[in-house]
Formats: C-alpha cells, structure tokens, sequence
C-alpha cells in the first residue's frame, strides 16, 4: 500500500509516523524544510498541548466540537504526550495546562517528529502538489511540480491560510475542492480586532488618531465584553491582558473574542472595555472622589496618574467630556459620575478583525459534515482523508489547536482502508 501526504507541518509529520506502521509513505512538502509554521508556534516555545480534562477541552474549540469527540477521545493530550515522550522529548506543564518541551524551543518538537519518520517515511522537500487524477471515486494520482506519484491513500495535511510566509497559503482548499468538498468561507481565527472608532461620553466618534497617544501600551486585569448594540446583552466576554495598536487592539483576550466574533456582523456588535473590573461603580466613585479631592486644586489632566497609566491619560480625557484644563474642584458630580462610567464601559465600533495573513489560525475550511469523525476520512472520495488546520475546527490559545492537528493527524494516518472496511460513508 503507498500512502501520500500532502503537507509537512505538524499534522503532516505525525499521520506519516502513523501510516507508515501499515503502509508506504511518502510526504510531499513544499517548503524546503519540515515544520516551517510549528517553529514559530508558542513565540518559538511551541505549546504542542493543554493537558486539561476532555470536557474543559471541548469547551474552548470555537467550531465544531463535537467533530472532534472521536478524535480527542482517540488521542487526546495523555497519549500525545506519551508519544512525544517515548520520542525521547522531554515535557513539562505550565500556567493553564498548556505544555511545553522542557527546553522551550520548538525545533525540539520538530526533531523528534523527524526522528520518528527516519528511515519510515520517504520526505520530498521544495515540491508541491499542482493537482491529482480521480477514477471511480479515487485519487489514482498525484501531480506535483516534478513528478507524479500513483497513491492507494491521500492525506492532505496542507494547513489553513494564516502566516502565508511559513507555507500556508491555502492550496488544499483547492484541492479539495476538486474533489468535490465544500468549503467553508476562511476567517482569521486568534487575530487582532481593528476599531472602527471609539466612543466618548456623549456617543460622539472619535477616528483611529485616537489610538496613537496609546499605541504599544498593555492593560492586565481589564474585562472586555462584545456587546449587541441594540439590546445591550453581553454575548461574550474575557478577563485578563489587552494590548492597544495603530489600528486597534489585540492582547490574549482580545485574540479569543476574535475567534467568537469572526463569523458575525460586526455591524451588529460593539466591543466594550472595564478598566476597573475589580470595582463596582460606587467603589470606583468612591476612589475617583478620593483622588479628586488630594488633586482638588489641580487640573484635571494631572489628576489621574494614581488612576490610570500614564500614556492612557491623554486618550481618556478627550472621551470623558471634561476639559483637560478645568481645575478638579469645579467638576460637578455629573461629570464624575460621567468619567466613572466611561471608566467602566471603553466603547469601541468594530471594522473587522485583522489580516488573515497575520491571524495564528485559520478559521473555516473543509466542511465537517463530508468527513468521517472517525477515521478523518472523506464522505466524497474513498481514498482521502484529512487533518489538521485544513478542517473547519478551530480553537482558543493554549495548546488546543495543536491538539487538534495531532489528533485528526492521528485518525487519518493510522487508519487503513482495510482498517474501516465497511465503515457508513
């Protein structure tokens, strides 16, 4: 039997080691290394994993958790680090659940998936597959760049769309599509919100010049919340890091609301920011007054530092509809009251979130409901299957992501035609 994979990033590798148990493989990589994308995963760190229970797994996949049962069940985090383990990759556990290699450098992870193909796996690097040949309901053929390859199974493994220069520029859309797949429309997963405007106390807009007196600076322990802007209900909400840019924000917590946002009408919603989530708004009125009343000769500009950040002084003062200049003993109690809201409820109007190319994943993909949870197999075309990013299953920040990849990886690699004879299509 002869195996080919398409696609050498995380997902890629692990199906090889897999399939070569049963099969002959050869993996097909367009780059001219593996795992181009993996070595920047986690800052270079790579989080391969979160060891938390399966059901708090499930509870931060985004898209199609319940595809992923079969899987995770499969080979959830106890046996992915088992494998790396028995691979000779020391682990260890952080902040989270999320795990790490004891060295904190990804090419560690890379090497041991390369050392488990050794001498199993026959690896072509800087070629890329241009498209394949279909007869009675299977790829018969793979063409690439420099050659073609006859196949009694296909993986694709070729990843989404984000960080284009690692390789991840789409292709096994294409191919799938093909074959006949769906896809569902790819958005930026984990990104970067860009701001439409930023709302002052009376509604007034204020454009993205705004965000230059606060570009770079990062805000711990703040809750943002996105709101629908007509009934006010809060849909989703984090607590934790942000972090202002030129355009925007972005920051751990931002990255997860942008994963639960991609796929709405950002028309409809508006993301709101507690500075002071530890403070109810008497509390926070209490501390105001208090600090009003050491700088009550002061002017209001100068009055805040206790409060807030430096750099973030100059951008809340014109949302606050009080003059930077007015002495603190004349501001009334409705304008205190005022700031104190505004403290509370930063409002932003959204534009979008940002460039795919830039976002840690890819949202959307290969439609789930034409694969087999199983085994990772087509509904479509007998003799494909698929995994990792290239699926519509995407998730927060922590090692789930990479998770996932392994464990469809392992599903599609590990499973033989022969294997799940008779399995319902």
């Amino acid at each position: 039997m002869k195996t080919i994979i398409i696609g050498g990033g995380a997902s890629g590798m692990l199906a090889s080691v897999f399939a070569s148990e049963y099969s002959e493989v050869i993996l097909l990589e367009k780059n001219e290394k593996l795992g181009k994308k993996l070595y920047i995963t986690g800052k270079g760190r790579c989080n391969l994993t979160n060891c938390a229970p399966d059901n708090e797994f499930f509870e931060n996949v985004v898209s199609n958790p319940k595809f992923l049962y079969s899987a995770i069940k499969s080979f959830n985090s106890e046996k992915l680090m088992e494998f790396f383990t028995k691979k000779g990759l020391q682990l260890k556990v952080e902040r989270g659940n999320r795990v790490f290699p004891f060295s904190d450098k990804s090419n560690d992870v890379i090497k041991t998936l390369q050392n488990a193909m050794t001498n199993k796996v026959d690896i072509h690097l800087s070629e890329k597959v241009i498209d394949w040949e279909i007869s009675d309901n299977r790829i018969t053929q793979i063409i690439t760049d420099k050659g073609k390859y006859q196949c009694d199974k296909v993986i694709i493994a070729t990843g989404g769309n984000s960080y284009q220069l690692t390789g991840s520029t789409g292709d096994g859309y294409a191919l799938a599509q093909k074959a006949g797949h769906n896809i569902i429309p790819i958005k930026p997963a984990l990104s970067a919100i860009i701001t439409r405007y930023v709302l002052d106390i009376n509604g007034g807009k204020h454009t993205l010049d705004t965000l230059s007196k606060v570009q770079g600076l990062s805000l711990k322990n703040v809750r943002a919340s996105i709101v629908n802007k007509d009934s006010k209900k809060v849909l989703y909400t984090e607590f934790g890091e942000m972090l202002f840019t030129s355009q925007g924000v972005s920051g751990p917590i931002i990255l997860t609301l942008s994963s639960r946002i991609n796929r709405m009408d950002l028309n409809n919603i508006i993301l709101s920011i507690d500075l002071k989530p530890a403070l109810n708004v008497e509390t926070l009125d209490t501390r105001v007054l208090r600090d009003f009343e050491i700088y009550n000769n002061k002017q209001f500009k100068n009055s805040l530092n206790q409060l807030l950040p430096t750099s973030l002084i100059p951008f809340i003062i014109p949302l606050s509809g009080i003059s930077g200049e007015k002495q603190v003993n004349s501001i009334s109690k409705k304008e205190r009251m005022d700031f104190v809201y505004l403290l509370k409820n930063l409002t932003f109007m959204l534009y979008g979130l940002d460039n795919l190319d830039r976002a840690i994943i890819t949202a959307g993909g290969v439609d789930t409901k034409e694969i087999n949870p199983k085994s990772m197999r087509s509904k479509l075309i007998d003799n494909l299957y698929f995994a990792g990013e290239i699926i519509d299953v995407d998730a927060l920040t922590g090692g789930f992501n990479l998770q996932i990849a392994f464990a469809t990886a392992y599903l599609a690699g590990s499973n033989s035609d022969n294997s799940i004879k008779g399995e319902e299509k």
